[in-house]
């Protein structure tokens, strides 16, 4: 007798599984980890102080509706209180987006390559994706995606600076963009790196958000606040988005240890800056070594580099472990290289030159 298994939904049916940067292998030649985006730096001052205090009340529920971090949220970026979603980092908060536009019948519109979770959420919600290659420069075409809009279209997510490329659509553009995108179809402003941008002409998603109301912004405290491990991201949206958001959130998902924790980051402002600082020096450090290497790369406005190595990439980043260094290869397409410690990074030069000189 065959035994028989629960049934699963076929939307299910080919969702690829999530694939976290590889970390460093313990007791092996790896001695650096530049495969998540992470912030090499501790946590901020105060943090810790707040984690330890948090701690002694592990058995209580944390506060549902985040009232201390949405208050702070509201003060630091100027917006309403009513404007604010809290959820487990930007990933958790996208897939909350597209459970509140988006089911089977349905469109995602996304660049490709971008951010991996957004084909993940997009199939879970039995949604369809719509993939937009992105330009040769491997910037977000945004000409073609305004043109990928039909009326089955929900949701739009544009990634700026995009992950893996860092690359960005700056102010007029974008603006072009939103301005061609039906009112009836949420465009969502993936901002998990906007504090290392420094092109001037990258605009601020809050400035835009505030006189569109199809538009939602999404940052993150993994980043450049270094708060990966603890899961807390936040959305900024007009009402009716923003309540939808609320309530499609997992109750108690954003743990008090995270909130206490992102408060005391967001009262840390100037060592914040300093930090992330020190990283865009490293950056343009990085960049300019490996174009005198003789690389060709997109400009970053993130915390990383993208190589585009193609069916060299599996080869880069063995080269790569063996100089001591764990990236992230995207096979058949690329690398995506975090800017880490000053000697993480001279590791993977050495490691880009010798791949350079061998090929």
């Amino acid at each position: 007798m065959t035994e028989k298994i629960p049934k699963l939904r076929e939307a299910l049916d080919g969702i690829p599984t999530y694939k976290p940067g590889r970390p460093a292998a313990a007791g092996g030649p790896v001695a650096y980890k530049l495969s998540s985006n992470e912030n090499p730096y501790p946590p901020l001052p105060g943090v810790m102080e707040s984690a330890l205090a948090a701690a002694g009340s592990f058995n209580r529920y944390p506060d549902l509706a985040c009232t201390a971090l949405m208050n702070e949220l509201a003060e630091r970026f100027d917006v309403p209180v009513g404007h604010l979603a809290t959820g487990t980092g930007s990933v958790g908060i996208a897939q909350m987006l597209v459970q509140s536009t988006s089911g089977p019948g349905d469109e995602v519109i996304y660049g490709w390559r971008s951010f991996e979770a957004y084909p993940i959420v997009t199939r879970i919600s039995g949604a369809t994706p719509v993939e937009v290659p992105l330009t040769p420069g491997d910037v977000h075409d945004l000409e073609a995606m305004a043109d990928a809009i039909t009326d089955r279209t929900r949701l739009i997510f544009v990634c700026n600076p995009n992950n893996p490329t860092g690359t960005t659509v700056r102010r007029a553009e974008l603006e072009r963009f939103l301005d061609r995108v039906p009112s009836d179809v949420l465009v969502v402003l993936d901002e998990a790196y906007k504090e290392f941008i420094r092109d001037p002409e990258v605009p601020d998603g809050l400035e835009l958000y505030r006189r569109r109301p199809n538009l939602c912004v999404l940052r993150t405290f993994s980043k450049a606040y270094g708060l990966a491990g603890l899961r807390v991201g936040f959305a900024v949206a007009h009402e009716p988005v923003a309540a939808a958001l609320r309530k499609t959130a997992v109750p108690f998902g954003v743990s008090q240890l995270a909130q206490d924790a992102a408060i005391a980051s967001l009262r840390c402002e100037d060592e914040l800056l300093g930090r992330v600082g020190s990283l865009v020096c490293e950056r343009k450090r990085v960049a300019e070594t490996l174009a005198e290497q003789g690389w060709t790369i997109p400009e970053s406005q993130a915390n990383f580099v993208w190589l585009r190595l193609g069916e060299q990439t599996a080869g880069f980043a063995s080269v790569c472990e063996n100089a001591g260094v764990v990236v992230r290869p995207f096979p058949g397409e690329g690398v995506r290289v975090t800017i880490g410690e000053t000697e993480a990074n001279d590791l993977f030069l050495r490691a880009a030159e010798l791949f350079r000189k061998e090929m």
